[in-house]
Formats: C-alpha cells, structure tokens, sequence
C-alpha cells in the first residue's frame, strides 16, 4: 500500500510536505484537541523541519517525539534529539511538547525500562515520517540485528533496544506496530539511489532482510513516499 509522490526537487518537496503535515496536524487539534507527530532523524528532514517550525500553529498542542534515536545525550552531535531541538523545536514549534527516548543509563537494553511508559500509553499518532537506510532499514529497526525479529512481531512492546551490527551505537527504536500505529504513514526520501532501494524493497517480499517492506507491503497501512531525486 505505498503512494510514490515526485517533486522537481528538494524545495518544492519540503513546500508541499510541510503543507499536508500542517493540515493533519491542524485537523487533529481541532478534532481531538491534541496532535502526535513523529519525526526521524538525518540530514534528510531538516528543510522540512525548518519550514514547519515556523508555521503558524497551536503547537503547544502538538506532541513530537522519534521514531528512534542513538543511545547518547543530547549533547552529542549524532543524537537525534539533539538535531529535533536545534532545527525543529525552534521559533513558533518551540512550544511543542517534546517526548525523549534517551534515559540516563550506560545501556539502551537497561533504559528501555524507563521509555517504555513514556510512549506506552500514548494515542495513536497522527503522522510517522520515516526514513530509510541503504540497507533497507527504517527507524533502527536493522537487518543486521539480533533484535530484528523482536521488532517487527505484531506483538512488540512500543519501545526496544537494538544493536545494529553495520552501524555506530546502541539505538532505540519504536517498535513496527507502535509505528503503524498511526493515521498518516510518509516515506521521506531523496537521491536516485534510495529510490533504487525503494524499488528493490517493493520487488521482494523477505521484510527481516528489508524492514521497510513491513510498511510497504502492509495490508493496511498506506504509505505516502515523498521523494525528488534532486537537491534544490
């Protein structure tokens, strides 16, 4: 269930991107009287983040929060968070609530104890924005991972710990039904060779070797891809 949406590049991308987030964001204030937005990390968003943190909205209505995140505080400079603060939550979106997944543990496999209840008992999220690695990741939900199958089982508590094996740090990830878990699916993507990735992952059908064909392929789920194969 995936919808491929092509822009000329970049600017016109994150223009139209920030419009359709703002307006589900806007309609789940209104209707529900709160909003759920989960972002990903990378370079990839951060035009995007920059155009809606100056949106005008009722963001202290608005609950943001990672699809996952590097197991470090965030005065590192590969933390997600440290990224979501700096370039997102600034200007009128510094008035969203924000939910961290890091605790103040040496481990992620010990601070998940922590996380867990903070995003447990959340609502169902208004939208996801996913990225998604060469390899086929999405979150840090890694092929290469002990932890892979924990992550996607229809049973999986919202939170888990992962250790990837091809990438830095301990990570911690929102599980795949805490993701699905939501009323709007994106895929932000850019560069030619992510949209080769993409159509070797709708070409098969293995999800543990490409985590991100758990969303494409979901019977459900609808996933909008956002991609330009051009910066601009």
């Amino acid at each position: 269930m995936m919808q491929l949406n092509q822009f000329t590049d970049t600017g016109a991308l994150n223009a139209e991107f920030a419009k359709r987030l703002v307006a589900i964001l806007r309609q789940a204030i209104n209707e529900r009287g709160a909003a759920y937005l989960v972002v990903s990390g990378g370079k990839t968003p951060q035009a995007l983040f920059t155009a809606l943190s100056q949106v005008d909205l009722a963001w202290d209505k608005v609950t943001v929060l990672l699809a996952d995140d590097r197991w470090l505080d965030d005065t590192q400079n590969d933390s997600n968070e440290r990224l979501v603060k700096a370039v997102l939550l600034q200007h009128n979106a510094k008035a969203a609530k924000f939910i961290s997944l890091y605790a103040d543990t040496a481990s992620a496999f010990d601070g998940v104890a922590q996380v867990l209840p903070r995003i447990a008992g959340l609502p169902t999220f208004d939208a996801v924005i996913l990225g998604m690695g060469e390899d086929g990741h999405t979150a840090s939900l890694f092929p290469c991972s002990e932890q892979i199958q924990a992550g996607l089982a229809a049973d999986a508590p919202a939170v888990l710990a992962v250790q990837p094996e091809t990438a830095p740090y301990e990570r911690i990830s929102l599980s795949l039904p805490r993701l699905l878990n939501s009323r709007h699916l994106f895929l932000h993507l850019v560069g030619a060779n992510k949209l080769a990735v993409l159509n070797k992952a709708m070409a098969g059908q293995d999800v543990p070797a490409m985590p991100i064909r758990a969303f494409l392929h979901h019977p459900v789920a609808h996933v909008a891809v956002m991609y330009t194969e051009h910066q601009g």
